[in-house]
């Protein structure tokens, strides 16, 4: 695509992108990878290459992905159908072998050989190496009965993340990549929403920013219009309002944690726009919405 640019406006490009380089060198960024830019062909290797870059500028990747349209195509090729209570998938013990099966070895293997295409040194991991993400069963509260919970499966919440391990690989210049499963006191499996876990690893880390990869431009207002530069507590009244519902939710909990938690700033951007996190990272325009840690 750039090949047809002029050599001057490739320069100013360059030119742009150096202030944050200087800014985000040796910083921790993680990546929650996710939506159209993981099912494109053509998008998925445009983010291998936007994360290759960013750890050859000196910055510090971390991937967490999802792969809920993969792991909904496995469920009806068996015969069943995924669910969901707030944003959050159903999980029985078949459908959790599923996910496991897709996020633990199909979807992490493919991003991590697609890094490694590119030229970065990319390694896939679960919460399980070196239980690393521990997680007990989640219980979501019954929006109609006060008091009242739902059991969902074999859903977790997260109880702690031990981040030496990828200390470990950044440290090696290798680029993690984490599917959001953990492990509870007995080994038993938990389907972590990928959300949530790039959110806590986030925080535990003290990173820099946070990425959010969406299937929308953003976080849109009322009236459909992309919000930027707004506060965690903009954030809540449009919760209170319902202006943000649905699958959105886990999302924008996962941005108020992180913000509120020191991460210092996150980014909610549209993953169907082509090397979208360098436009986010590297240019004074961005592609999405930006949420203040303050």
């Amino acid at each position: 695509m750039t090949d047809k640019l002029p050599a001057t406006i490739k320069a100013g490009i360059l030119a742009e992108a150096l202030p944050y380089i200087k800014r985000f060198h040796g910083k921790t960024i993680v990546i929650k990878y996710g939506g159209n830019a993981m099912t494109d062909s053509h998008l998925k290797q445009c983010f291998a290459r936007d994360v290759v870059m960013l750890k050859l500028v000196g910055m510090n990747p971390v991937v967490v992905h999802g792969g809920g349209p993969q792991i909904d195509e496995l469920l009806k090729r068996v015969g069943k159908k995924g669910e969901f209570v707030q944003g959050m998938r159903v999980t029985d013990a078949e459908t959790m072998e599923i996910v496991e099966m897709v996020l633990g070895g199909q979807v992490n293997k493919e991003i991590v050989n697609l890094i490694n295409q590119h030229g970065g040194k990319a390694v896939g991991l679960t919460g399980k190496d070196g239980a690393f993400i521990r997680a007990k069963k989640l219980l979501m509260p019954n929006k109609d009965v006060p008091g009242d919970s739902i059991d969902i499966g074999q859903v977790g919440e997260i109880v702690a993340i031990d981040p030496s391990l990828i200390s470990l690989l950044d440290s090696g210049d290798f680029i993690p990549v984490i599917a959001p499963i953990g492990v509870g006191e007995a080994g038993e499996t938990y389907n972590i929403n990928a959300d949530v876990v790039a959110g806590k690893i986030s925080e535990i880390l003290k990173a820099e920013k946070l990425v959010l990869l969406t299937n929308t431009p953003g976080v849109l207002d009322g009236n459909g219009k992309l919000l930027t530069g707004i506060t965690p507590r903009q954030i809540d009244d449009m919760v209170a309002t319902g202006t943000l519902s649905g699958g959105m939710l886990p999302k924008i909990a996962s941005a108020l944690d992180a913000a509120r938690s020191g991460v210092k700033s996150v980014h909610i951007i549209d993953g169907r726009v082509e090397h979208a996190l360098l436009l986010e990272i590297f240019t004074d325009e961005g592609v999405g919405t930006l949420i203040k840690s303050k």
